[in-house]
């Protein structure tokens, strides 16, 4: 069934946009690729206001900096080392003789220190150093000087943590209060500012809108579907790895043959069902020399493989598996289908410049017309 229609953009203003995407529409899908869809539909004004996604970010950064700071930081434990008057933790006994501390007066101890100087605390006031050197808005960069000196007079260190101590720092549910706070300071870093690794590619800034979108998109559709569907009797696996069916390989090849890996995976036992997503950030369609619009080759061999190569006869869902391409687009519509040796294969997209609401709806008709009457499908595919 070809649904090839043109789609009427909103009249937002340019600079309001990320690759022609709806600032709006860019937080939504930071929501859901962040596991904060409770947050959707809060901070409804400042999402209106803000002129740029990077604003957005500082804004909703100092708001839940500050309401952190009135309620008291979270605090944690840390490892010392130090010379102390009276013996806390454990003695360090060669430090205390090779340094004669003893006639001082002093010992050495290893001892743990209640403190606001957590890795959490320490990136968000990193982010908020970053995104102060970055932001056009005077106001706002005051602003994220200050909370960053506030965060400073709390102890709290301004070296950006290791990805290994931000690991072993986790949000707990008695932490709540952190879980947004921690990952708009994240996404300053991950996504919205330049890398400052060392490295000759330099990104221009629609590179970087690029990288922010597809991102954010290729994580927000895998934690939307396991939100709306596993409650639903669904499992919903993401970047889930596909094994080849080998019965020979030489050694060389061994090393050189390429693994595969899904996107999204849903499957549903009792409705014996299970689609395959591949979500692209790239158009779906391509010219050829006859013809203006065409879907690309290469997507419909890379579902295919998936599909067929995962054939084993001991497992039944995977001899009637589905794929479907899901692609963002702005402005118009696409929703394709074709049946490959009893593989059913959809192209479709989400046009990330309609309304919030609208998108949502879209994702949840996607599921619910694949997810339909087998018989109903096939009689719908010309014979």
């Amino acid at each position: 069934m070809m649904q090839r229609t043109a789609v009427d953009i909103p009249d937002v203003p340019e600079s309001r946009l990320i690759s022609r995407i709806p600032v709006r529409n860019i937080w939504l899908l930071f929501l859901f690729a962040s596991n904060l869809a409770e947050f959707h539909g809060q901070y409804a004004a400042e999402v209106e206001e803000a002129p740029d996604f990077p604003s957005l970010i500082a804004r909703l950064l100092c708001y839940a900096v500050n309401r952190r700071l009135r309620r008291n930081l979270s605090r944690g434990y840390q490892q010392r080392d130090a010379a102390v008057t009276r013996v806390r933790g454990r003695i360090d006994v060669l430090t205390t003789f090779s340094q004669e501390l003893l006639a001082t007066g002093m010992i050495a101890c290893r001892f743990e220190e209640f403190t606001f100087d957590t890795p959490r605390n320490r990136l968000v006031r990193a982010a908020l150093d970053a995104l102060s050197c970055r932001l056009d808005d005077t106001l706002l960069r005051h602003e994220c000087v200050r909370l960053a000196g506030d965060l400073g007079r709390q102890g709290v260190g301004g070296t950006k943590p290791s990805r290994a101590a931000l690991s072993a720092d986790r949000v707990g549910r008695h932490d709540a209060d952190d879980l947004l706070m921690v990952k708009l300071a994240k996404l300053v870093f991950d996504l919205v500012l330049p890398t400052e690794d060392v490295g000759d590619h330099a990104m221009s800034r629609v590179d970087k809108d690029e990288v922010l979108v597809r991102k954010l998109f290729e994580k927000a559709i895998g934690n939307f579907y396991k939100a709306e569907l596993t409650h639903q009797g669904w499992s919903v696996h993401q970047g889930k790895l596909l094994a080849w069916q080998i019965a020979y390989l030489t050694p060389g090849a061994e090393a050189l043959f390429p693994g595969m890996k899904s996107d999204i995976t849903l499957e549903n036992k009792v409705l014996g069902r299970r689609i395959v997503i591949d979500t692209k950030f790239t158009s779906v369609v391509t010219q050829s020399q006859h013809k203006e619009a065409v879907l690309k080759s290469g997507y419909i061999y890379q579902l295919y493989t998936y599909l067929r190569s995962q054939e084993k006869m001991n497992d039944p869902l995977s001899l009637s598996a589905e794929g479907m391409f899901l692609h963002p687009v702005v402005g118009h519509d696409l929703d394709e289908r074709v049946e490959i040796q009893g593989h059913q294969i959809r192209f479709v997209t989400v046009d990330l410049s309609q309304p919030s609401t609208a998108i949502l709806d879209r994702l949840r008709q996607l599921i619910v017309n694949q997810c339909g009457d087998s018989d109903e499908r096939r009689a719908s595919i010309p014979t």
